[in-house]
């Protein structure tokens, strides 16, 4: 299988759950002093509570799915979902 980069991950990830594909966006910050990259998904508004979902579920998947990629890489990150 590819190598997908973390933002490609999290693109494929988000634009299979929301109904506005198109309008999907991933930002990545630069390394914080803790050692961390900030990523930001990014969707439209109307979808927001998609890929939260009930009680946060969707949301700490992705961040869980997202953070084992990471960790195998040697990678911290920390995710928003705007």
């Amino acid at each position: 299988m590819e190598d997908l980069s973390l933002e490609s991950l999290l693109m494929v990830i988000a634009r299979g759950i929301v109904s506005n594909p198109d309008a999907v966006k991933v930002d990545v910050n630069e390394l914080t002093e803790e050692g961390i990259i900030k990523y930001h998904l990014h969707v439209d508004p109307n979808d927001v509570g998609k890929i939260i979902g009930k009680q946060g579920r969707i949301a700490r998947a992705i961040r869980q799915i997202v953070r084992s990629v990471a960790s195998r890489k040697n990678i911290k990150i920390s995710l928003e979902i705007s």
